[in-house]
């Protein structure tokens, strides 16, 4: 509290209590508090307004915000601007005393908080060492399909996939499912993750912890931190929806599209960076079973 504020509370209070115990119980000096007092003679610019304003706290049981404050002084015939009353609320340490309630982050923000762990090091020495999900869109004139696919690091392989018309936690809490599956019991990947709802909602938290996967979040609204996730949605959409026409396609068909093009980059869709081979050609040719 600063000592201005103390030699207010004092004066306010000078009727009250012996003004010598007033100043050692606040820890500071009498001779400070009479020039203080003298200075009131001359009062500075805010000081008649901050009386009054202090005046009515006490009456409101010091529930009043500014923006009551300010109402009540309007009533009286006090005309200031709201931020002028804050301002002086501020700096007399006139402020309300109530709690105000915590607000709520979106799903949880930070009730599930978690480190970036890769830093944007998308590498991997073998499968299943880390993963990247995240959830794309597709808009067709049908209506809207949604794809959430898990992608291994190591090669580009999509572990699994789900593909549905709505983005819901069934949607991700699925395709996780079907991804545990194909691991062996001593693989714990990190799976990373923007930091979405789907990721933080309590049904896929369960199941990481159940099956020892490790999280890692991007910072908030920064894709770059999942760009290799990315990249791999710019690939699917410019080489099997963009520059085509669906507006004769249905929903069901254009799902069954998404589904077999992804068979088909799994299986056959030649990687340079894998010396020319599919992501499952390139882990048969290693020795890793399929």
């Amino acid at each position: 509290m600063r000592v201005k504020v103390k030699y207010h509370i004092i004066y306010r209070h000078k009727t009250e209590y012996p003004v010598a115990v007033m100043c050692k119980f606040f820890g500071v000096s009498r001779s400070g508090y009479y020039a203080f007092v003298h200075r009131l003679g001359r009062p500075e610019k805010d000081a008649a307004l901050a009386e009054a304003i202090a005046q009515q706290r006490e009456r409101s049981f010091r529930t009043y915000g500014y923006r009551r404050m300010w109402l009540w002084l309007k009533s009286q015939n006090i005309l200031r601007n709201p931020k002028t009353v804050l301002r002086i609320m501020k700096k007399y340490d006139l402020l309300s005393e109530i709690r105000r309630r915590r607000k709520w982050q979106q799903l949880g923000q930070q009730v599930y908080k978690y480190r970036n762990l890769l830093n944007r090091d998308f590498h991997a020495d073998k499968p299943n060492q880390v993963w990247l999900t995240d959830i794309t869109e597709f808009n067709i004139p049908a209506g809207k399909v949604y794809l959430s696919p898990v992608i291994d690091c190591f090669d580009g392989l999509p572990v699994a996939w789900t593909i549905s018309v709505s983005p819901n936690a069934e949607l991700v809490n699925t395709m996780l499912d079907d991804a545990i599956q194909t691991l062996n019991p001593d693989e714990h990947p990190i799976v990373h993750s923007d930091r979405g709802g789907h990721y933080r909602w309590p049904g896929w938290i369960e199941r990481m912890e159940k099956a020892g996967l490790i999280r890692s979040m991007s910072k908030k609204g920064c894709s770059p931190d999942n760009s290799a996730c990315e990249g791999f949605f710019g690939r699917l959409k410019n080489e099997m929806f963009y520059n085509r026409s669906w507006a004769d396609v249905s929903v069901e068909s254009f799902i069954d599209e998404v589904n077999r093009y992804l068979i088909w980059y799994c299986n056959q869709r030649i990687k340079l960076s894998l010396g020319s081979l599919s992501p499952i050609e390139y882990r048969r040719k290693l020795g890793y079973s399929i």
